[in-house]
């Protein structure tokens, strides 16, 4: 624990934000660093609680030791809290930016809604890691002769080749695009995490020996048999593209998208690479000096909400199915869990309108152009209530209700080699989470490809431990942790 009466006399702090006005005009992060005195203070507040359900399942999918660091912090020990922290998160770089930080949903202050600043901690010791030169590779000392490729380079994909590389094996990453991160780097707004972050993580694993084949889409331009001929396992960690259908009437007219490659033209076009590319449409989406709707309720319509301001968009509407949701939850019926109440994230609270309890009925247009999305009220079991109908004008729209599994068209229906997959098109019918193996010998899935669109710290979490599984099936033991 930090200090034994910190969370009595120090407040709740987290990192500030630049304010709306400012940072809609760049793309760059807009958290303020918090200073290290501050960092420590806060690390204080961690109580010696009994039972720390913000690093069990209830709280943190990679069970980060987060009161061991909290206390090292505390202690002004950032060596040791950043050692400790990677021994069971691989990128708390990542995480410490972009996680909803359940973490902190759990930790017993907030019974009382104060709970410890956690992700903003956890950001502070990656950071000073870098910093002050801590992050370095670290070689396997000796080589086990076993080859493995792993397809997708998104988080899964990274934290399982860091794994396996660092126990000896030689590990081959195979990516789509021509750089790594899977969306972390395309799907993710700079403004809530700038790419260098993963640029310095693939310099370290290369020094540990891990090598990276890019502009490589496994089951189209090579076919998955390759692979496995030539590996001693497969590890598939190619997330979860495929939108799911929304079924609304007029979706073919000009200016409506899927949230996905709306997100992607944009970091494309800030990393500096050419829009066009194979599997996204060429036509550039450009929200500037337009009325802008969202439809969906989660983090990808909420990326879009924010992307769209930055291009200057006149007004942008954020559509959800679901009622508005209580100000504050019951904590005596959800805590330590997740609860369902009212959130703005950071892009909403630059301005976005949000409509609850709104069904999308269908696009309206003229000559074949998109002009308003016609919308009603909803009932409780989510069904259109008559007479409540209502137009609101869009120049744009894009439809962010998520994803259904991996692309159908690649690896994941080949003949010879298919891979049983759920009724979601997950690969979780024939992969599970005790040792990630599918139905196809030596082929091992992992991340959203194998349990479905979720977080950066779930696929984290899913590449260890697929990892692990791998190094004992070839091994017959394994120093990996769970």
């Amino acid at each position: 624990m930090g200090k034994v009466t910190g969370f009595l006399e120090i407040d709740r702090q987290v990192a500030k934000y630049q304010p709306a006005s400012d940072r809609i005009r760049h793309w760059r992060e807009f958290t303020l660093p918090m200073p290290d005195g501050e960092v420590a203070r806060q690390a204080a507040r961690c109580m010696d609680c009994g039972i720390p359900y913000c690093h069990g399942d209830t709280g943190c999918p990679v069970h980060n030791q987060i009161p061991d660091w909290n206390d090292l912090i505390y202690s002004g020990d950032w060596e040791e809290a950043l050692r400790n922290l990677h021994s069971t998160n691989n990128f708390p770089e990542f995480t410490g930016r972009i996680c909803p930080a359940p973490c902190e949903e759990a930790c017993t202050l907030n019974l009382e809604d104060a709970p410890v600043a956690i992700k903003t901690v956890e950001q502070a010791i990656a950071d000073k890691g870098f910093e002050l030169g801590l992050v370095v590779p670290k070689p396997a000392k000796v080589k086990t002769g076993k080859k493995i490729a792993i397809i997708g380079s998104g988080p899964a994909g990274l934290a399982a080749a860091q794994q396996l590389a660092r126990v000896g094996h030689e590990v081959h990453v195979y990516e789509r695009e021509s750089r790594a991160g899977g969306l972390l780097r395309y799907g993710i707004p700079d403004f809530k995490m700038e790419k260098y972050h993963i640029d310095r993580r693939i310099v370290q694993m290369q020094g540990e020996g891990v090598t990276f084949h890019y502009g490589v889409n496994v089951g189209v331009d090579r076919p998955m048999s390759e692979f496995v001929d030539t590996h001693d396992a497969v590890l598939v960690c190619a997330g979860s593209e495929t939108p799911r259908d929304a079924g609304i009437p007029n979706n073919d007219l000009a200016g409506i998208h899927n949230a996905m490659p709306y997100l992607v033209q944009q970091n494309r076009r800030i990393g500096q690479e050419p829009i066009e590319n194979p599997g996204w449409p060429s036509e550039e989406i450009w929200a500037g000096g337009k009325h802008v709707v969202v439809v969906g309720g989660g983090d990808t319509a909420s990326d879009c909400v924010g992307t769209a301001f930055r291009q200057g968009a006149v007004e942008v509407t954020q559509l959800d199915i679901r009622p508005e949701p209580p100000e504050k939850e019951d904590k005596m019926m959800v805590w330590p869990y997740w609860a369902t109440k009212l959130r703005t994230s950071s892009s909403q609270a630059e301005g976005a309108r949000r409509e609850f309890a709104a069904a999308t009925l269908e696009f309206v247009g003229r000559n074949g152009r998109l002009t308003g999305v016609k919308c009603a009220r909803v009932d409780e079991k989510r069904r259109p209530i008559p007479g409540t109908e209502f137009i609101l004008r869009a120049d744009l729209a894009f439809i962010a209700i998520g994803f259904a599994g991996p692309l159908k068209d690649t690896f994941v229906a080949q003949s010879g080699l298919a891979i049983d997959t759920d009724r979601r098109g997950n690969v979780s019918l024939a992969a599970n989470e005790r040792d990630y193996r599918t139905n196809v010998t030596k082929v091992y899935a992992a991340g959203d490809a194998r349990r479905g669109q979720s977080l950066v710290v779930w696929a984290i979490r899913e590449g260890r431990q697929a990892a692990r599984s791998i190094d004992i099936d070839l091994m017959g033991a394994t120093t990996l942790p769970r």
